[in-house]
């Protein structure tokens, strides 16, 4: 497993032995460590690389800015969990057990997260994700917290704009069978279509590996629909856009993505196949305001390529973590906890707060996305 131990702002003492960063007893008295899992390796990397580059972007601008509790930097040890169950538990287990970090950020995706959430938790150790937008993530136990808008109020906002804007009354619905992620993602749109009264013609499942999307695709094409929902992440999406388009189902039917869909590669991946396709998203690169455009600019000249959705979360999500280690006064995990409850802060993604059930309170900030020419601009 890769490892990554960042320290800001402060001298990397030890040497590298086995692959990890020894740390003397005084670095550590001066730094403030917490953890992170994400999927830096494999076919979802797309959006664990972009959520490590957020959240040591917040990291370095918060040390730059005194650090928390009195000048202590903040440090980052991130685990990569490959998009594996099983990697992730044993990277959160050594996350609290060896490192003993009072924060663990991530993991990355919410099936993950239904595996190490469980861990963290009978630990008692702060977990918020930043990603995990299934329904069930918060109940899993009182220190799960997440930054992610859950989809269930974002899919609502982009089933009524397709239905208000482009006249969509008839859908069929797909969505990836094998992961709690797409499945959580399929039930909302189910659900808000069925609110809406649109009418679904037919409901196609694959696996997420699968390639071959055509015996579905066929069926859905003589079904005369007027958009095809899909909730699964960004690989098998546009594999299903671009054989829609190659089987000849027309541009006219939009394709409506859950926050899988909301990523770059997209568009890269699927290129013209996924132009019209809509995406809710609580975040867009060209929202106005001075703290948006210094984060956009401040991330593309570090990393040169633009933030999405996913790194601005991450971004906001280091903020708030610091600023709940700074209220709560310590590095005490039960301490924190209290304090994110507390938690009033106003970022890229807007004006933030948790609920009781600590999930992000409000939904007013989703705009929705359409892609043109492999990109995403906000649907006017």
């Amino acid at each position: 497993m890769s490892r990554l131990l960042s320290r800001v702002g402060a001298a990397a003492l030890g040497s590298l032995m086995s692959g990890s960063l020894l740390v003397s007893p005084v670095m550590a008295q001066q730094t403030v460590t917490v953890g992170a899992i994400e999927i830096l390796s494999g076919p979802s990397a797309a959006y664990g690389t972009a959520i490590k580059g957020g959240l040591e972007l917040a990291m370095d601008e918060i040390n730059a800015a005194g650090g928390v509790l009195g000048g202590k930097k903040l440090g980052l040890i991130v685990e990569d969990s490959a998009g594996n169950k099983d990697q992730a538990v044993n990277a959160a287990r050594k996350l609290v057990g060896r490192d003993k970090v009072p924060v663990v950020i991530g993991p990355t995706l919410s099936n993950e997260m239904f595996a190490v959430g469980p861990v963290t938790n009978d630990r008692k150790v702060v977990t918020i994700g930043t990603s995990t937008t299934a329904k069930g993530i918060t109940e899993i136990g009182p220190f799960i917290f997440r930054t992610a808008l859950p989809e269930s109020d974002v899919v609502p906002v982009t089933l009524k704009t397709a239905k208000d804007k482009f006249g969509v009354k008839t859908i069929a619905m797909m969505y990836a069978n094998d992961d709690a992620f797409s499945k959580s993602g399929f039930d909302s749109m189910k659900a808000a279509a069925e609110q809406l009264g649109l009418t679904i013609a037919t409901i196609e499942t694959f696996g997420s590996k699968d390639a071959d999307f055509s015996a579905q695709l066929t069926k859905i094409k003589g079904l005369n629909v007027d958009a095809i929902t899909i909730s699964a992440l960004v690989e098998p999406i546009s594999g299903v856009v671009l054989q829609a388009r190659q089987l000849g189902i027309p541009d006219s039917v939009r394709f409506i993505g859950g926050n899988g869909a909301n990523s770059p590669k997209l568009g890269e991946i699927a290129g013209a196949a996924a132009d019209g396709l809509l995406v809710g998203s609580p975040w867009f690169i060209a929202k106005k305001g001075e703290t948006n455009e210094k984060f956009v600019s401040t991330f593309k000249q570090r990393y040169g390529k633009d933030p999405d959705q996913f790194a601005a979360q991450a971004y906001d999500t280091m903020y708030i973590v610091a600023k709940a280690i700074d209220t709560a006064g310590a590095t005490d995990s039960d301490k924190i906890r209290e304090a994110l409850y507390r938690t009033d802060f106003n970022g890229v993604m807007g004006p933030f707060t948790f609920t009781e059930g600590r999930d992000p309170a409000s939904n007013e900030g989703v705009v929705v996305l359409s892609m043109k020419n492999g990109r995403f601009e906000i649907l006017e």
